[in-house]
């Protein structure tokens, strides 16, 4: 079996042999570069170290430019006052937006077709945002591991590998290739979650899937901070990081070499979404079907917002430029303001639920503005050792910050021509994974609850009778979205019920 491409994360230099101790003049260079930036503190127990520890902790530092860590920190920490008064908000112009609640379904199938026909060119690649643990949910795996409880005991990798899957057997169908369609899928972790991500594909030999086609490769990392602006060390050895965030994407392709391989492959269009999404659509063809006829560099999926005061971000246009505004940057009248042309509805109710879609032309451009995006805080309890005692202290409070990037922070960058919105059923593909169990909201039981009433709904609609309640999980290897369920019909089935592919 072929071994899952290795690629390493932002700031790494190794190709995994054991780093070599530096000789005394780059030692003395990258001392000099950290003490012209006030962060010579870092070197406090080199002489201490073991040659192993010292090689090691040489290597970590030379990933890291100390005097751009500490503008982006001051950036972050004292970001320009901006008028916000001023700001004008407005709904996506109509030209840029759609919503399978209200579109036809004419349209509706002329997506899908379009976005089957990309998909069996072999032009469509998938991203998924994977790097965070299942810490809340009770685990130490990767959220991607997990097990919501479903009747197959499908974890979450798995549901979305067979979706890939399904939908190049039905581009493949559709184009009369005697093969499936090939949907690359670039895996991007993080490092708690690379080594683990890994080896779960592999035991479960990709979940079908060639792993040619598999990538997993690393979001960067960038050094934890004091609130005094120091870079805090996470024992004597080693600085303590955190994963840049999901807007650390842009950049993690460019230095993954994930680019590199979408060029070569000739992928012109990608699907970007969380790995905590157990509805989510895949290479959904209507999406990319919808995204490409628009001709957009950026589309985004979004479901509409429950009521005016639900903690969602909005997809909107800012100033002119399509924006994610936070719900607690919003005052009570902007969000019940109701939509003049459908005074039922909110004018802003476009919630955001981190599903993307991309151009490949887009991506190629990330050299030119990843170091505009700015960074955002997050004050956290950070272990970090004590340069007097050289003990490591757990704070009871926030002693320093996590820097990260949100991945929606590009989307001013683009003009209001180049970006859409597609406004989904919630109930059909949003329902995220975030508490532990028993929560009673986006934990494991609602994400099992949503996937088996999905299954009963698609039942129903082939013409089949589900006897009691529990619902039906329906493989997607069966169904990608409710197709190819017709011979069902007349059929009765007891829930909860499992409908696997022999």
């Amino acid at each position: 079996m072929d071994k899952v491409k290795e690629i390493l994360h932002v700031g790494s230099k190794s190709s995994g042999a054991a780093p070599a101790e530096p000789s005394p003049e780059a030692l003395s260079d990258l001392k000099k570069k950290y003490a012209d930036a006030g962060q010579e503190h870092v070197f406090t127990f080199y002489e201490s170290l073991s040659s192993t520890q010292r090689a090691q902790l040489y290597e970590q530092l030379s990933g890291f430019d100390p005097a751009h860590i500490n503008d982006i920190s001051k950036r972050a920490l004292a970001p320009a006052e901006a008028d916000k008064s001023s700001d004008t908000l407005e709904p996506l112009p109509e030209s840029a937006r759609a919503s399978i609640l209200d579109s036809s379904s004419a349209d509706i199938s002329k997506w899908y077709n379009s976005g089957l026909d990309i998909i069996g060119q072999n032009k469509v690649a998938v991203v998924l945002m994977a790097g965070g643990q299942g810490t809340r949910l009770g685990s130490s795996a990767p959220k991607g591991c997990f097990d919501i409880g479903l009747p197959s005991k499908k974890p979450l990798f798995q549901i979305q590998a067979e979706r890939i899957r399904k939908i190049q057997e039905l581009a493949a169908k559709q184009s009369g290739a005697s093969s499936p369609a090939v949907v690359p899928w670039y895996v991007m972790t993080s490092g708690p979650t690379r080594g683990p991500t890994q080896k779960f594909f592999e035991e479960n030999n990709f979940f079908g899937l060639d792993s040619a086609n598999v990538t997993i490769f690393e979001q960067g990392v960038l050094p934890c901070i004091s609130n005094e602006g120091k870079i805090l060390l996470e024992d004597k050895s080693k600085v303590a990081v955190a994963p840049d965030g999901n807007g650390g994407i842009y950049q993690a392709l460019i230095v993954s070499g994930v680019l590199d391989d979408m060029r070569k492959r000739g992928i012109q269009h990608i699907h970007a979404y969380c790995v905590d999404n157990c509805l989510v659509k895949v290479a959904d063809p209507v999406f990319i079907g919808f995204s490409a006829s628009l001709d957009v560099d950026i589309a985004t999926k979004v479901v509409r917002k429950r009521n005016a005061t639900e903690p969602v971000g909005l997809i909107l246009a800012k100033n002119g430029k399509p924006d994610v505004v936070e719900y607690s940057e919003i005052d009570m009248a902007t969000a019940e303001a109701k939509d003049s042309k459908q005074p039922d509805l909110l004018k802003f109710r476009a919630a955001n639920i981190v599903n993307h879609y991309y151009s490949f032309r887009f991506l190629e451009t990330i050299p030119s503005w990843a170091h505009k995006l700015p960074h955002h805080v997050a004050r956290k309890k950070i272990p970090s050792t004590d340069l007097k005692t050289g003990e490591t202290v757990k704070p009871d409070s926030p002693n320093g910050i996590k820097l990260e990037q949100f991945v929606f922070d590009v989307f001013p960058m683009v003009s209001l021509d180049k970006f859409a919105c597609m406004e989904v059923r919630r109930e059909d593909e949003f329902s995220p994974l975030k508490n532990a169990r028993g929560t009673g909201e986006d934990d494991p039981d609602t994400s099992k609850r949503d996937i088996m009433d999905q299954g009963k709904k698609w039942f129903q609609e082939a013409g089949a009778t589900v006897v009691s309640d529990g619902g039906v999980e329906v493989s997607p290897l069966m169904s990608y979205g409710g197709e190819g369920l017709e011979g069902l019909k007349g059929t009765t089935i007891t829930a909860p019920a499992l409908l696997e592919r022999d």
